[in-house]
């Protein structure tokens, strides 16, 4: 099975990473800091005999992203899951927020997605096989204070997801929309909350790996998963 991942170098999508590796499958990684990762990628290919391929890239840069999608077509002859996970988080009202913060989150968390899905999803076409993750968020699910111009790009997400869903069914490919609630990941460091309010990274990963475990006419549309005490 080849699982391609992109925002795999740390928190959710290295948390990903992992679990795909124990169920015995190859990865082809994306990050700007996947460079930085070369010891746990040798660690995975030792532990779990699978094979790691990286790639650096900068998804918030529609140019690089068409790049590692073309470099993805010449490196494995089909993909069975993409997960579109990478993403970028920066709080702000849409009142008073930074010029450009909005393009900025929809470059990333949105034109990601789209552009290396357009790239990939032909090949699935195809072999009318594969699966796709969209890691939205519960910021596309409910509007809150401080969420700005990253909610609206987690909306827009889903919008994507939605309608690729609608128009893959067809061709046998499955689409599932991802919506954490509050994860332990970098976004936190700083924050000072208690480890034990928010979710871990594994509780993510498991619920992805499980979706794609089921038989071939069974899609989970939705994941949604939030901390037993709420959103904070």
């Amino acid at each position: 099975m080849n699982v391609v991942i992109t925002g795999a170098s740390r928190g959710i999508g290295k948390e990903l990473a992992e679990h795909f590796a124990r169920e015995g499958a190859d990865l082809y990684l994306c990050s700007r800091e996947m460079g930085k990762t070369i010891q746990w990628q040798q660690a995975l290919m030792e532990q779990y005999h699978v094979k790691v391929v990286s790639f650096n890239a900068d998804l918030g840069d529609a140019d690089d992203t068409k790049a590692f999608g073309k470099q993805l077509l010449d490196a494995l002859d089909h993909v069975d899951v993409l997960i579109n996970n990478a993403g970028l988080y920066q709080p702000g009202s849409i009142h008073n927020e930074p010029d450009g913060q909005l393009e900025k989150m929809m470059a990333v968390n949105l034109f990601s997605a789209y552009h290396l899905t357009r790239i990939l999803v032909p090949r699935m076409i195809e072999r009318k096989s594969g699966h796709i993750f969209n890691m939205s968020s519960i910021a596309a699910l409910k509007a809150y204070q401080n969420g700005g111009s990253y909610s609206i790009s987690k909306f827009a997400l889903t919008g994507f997801s939605k309608n690729l869903r609608e128009e893959l069914m067809g061709h046998g490919i499955k689409v599932t929309t991802v919506y954490p609630g509050a994860t332990m990941t970098s976004s936190w460091d700083g924050s000072g909350i208690d480890p034990n309010r928010i979710m871990e990274a594994s509780d993510i990963a498991k619920m992805v790996v499980a979706a794609s475990k089921l038989s071939p006419q069974a899609c989970v549309e939705d994941i949604v998963i939030r901390p037993i005490l709420g959103d904070l």
